[in-house]
């Protein structure tokens, strides 16, 4: 499988990345990401995008089903060299199913997922995942 995607730049402004139909706007002065995420940000999201692909791809595999989740993530940078050195993240899904094994869940997305894998070759990770009732879901009762 292989990946592209085009991205580009105006000098002292913003820059944006083409995505099949869709421009994710990022930037790249001090002013722009005020506004628009960073490279490091952009990654922390493809990061959780890879954990939330990989727990609705495994709900099918695994027969559980869910209302949601949410997920929040945390990077430690490194000054010198720049890096990242650890990732954190927090993940909440809501589900009733008693067949969500979270254990199973947890090893399927480190084993399977491409961001993840490829993160964790460079940095330590450790997760927080909890199960809430799905009639906690915010998304839900609001």
């Amino acid at each position: 499988m292989e990946y592209k995607i085009k991205a580009s730049s105006t000098s002292n402004s913003g820059a944006s990345i083409a995505i099949k139909q869709k421009n994710i706007s990022f930037g790249i002065t001090s002013e722009s990401e005020v506004v628009f995420p960073n490279p490091a940000e952009l990654f922390l999201g493809s990061f959780a995008a890879c954990i939330l692909k990989n727990i609705e791809r495994f709900s099918n595999l695994m027969k559980f089903t869910y209302s949601g989740t949410d997920i929040i993530v945390k990077a430690i940078r490194m000054n010198t060299p720049p890096k990242i050195t650890d990732i954190v993240y927090d993940l909440t899904i809501y589900s009733d199913d008693s067949n969500l094994n979270v254990n199973l869940l947890k090893k399927n997305i480190e084993k399977f997922g491409t961001i993840y894998n490829t993160a964790k070759l460079s940095c330590k990770i450790e997760s927080t995942i909890r199960v809430l009732e799905s009639n906690a879901n915010p998304l839900i009762n609001n």
